[in-house]
């Protein structure tokens, strides 16, 4: 999640630009409230398919982003071991403080690890 120096997209063209996007984060909204939680926590990954759909979707845009979750999708099956996948960084811009929601939930901060403390005491 680097933030690069360029401006942040605002004005009424970026606006008619983004209304397939905002249309998808609306779709996917939709089925995170409504159908994600009738299946439950069936996702191999973190974040979830939806929320890295959401994000990728927010940070690169409806094509980019539409392609970044196809193709995550289809890498999420009972084959696959999973693990952590997060969204390739973008050059999406957002103003001090104005964060997309979802980048937050989908990058907490990772916690020390315990037993990687206990070697480096000599434990």
């Amino acid at each position: 999640m680097t933030q690069s120096t360029a401006k942040p997209r605002t004005g009424p063209i970026w606006f008619l630009i983004d209304i397939p996007r905002n249309l998808i984060i609306i779709f996917l909204m939709t089925y995170r409230k409504l159908i994600s939680p009738l299946y439950g926590d069936v996702c191999r990954y973190f974040p979830s398919c939806s929320a890295y759909g959401l994000e990728a979707v927010t940070v690169h845009g409806a094509v980019k982003g539409s392609v970044l979750t196809g193709w995550r999708i289809l890498r999420c099956n009972p084959f696959s071991h999973g693990g952590i996948d997060y969204v390739p960084d973008g050059h999406r811009v957002w103003p001090e403080g104005k964060t997309p929601k979802i980048m937050v939930l989908n990058h907490p901060p990772i916690p020390a690890d315990e037993d990687a403390a206990d070697a480096d005491r000599g434990a």
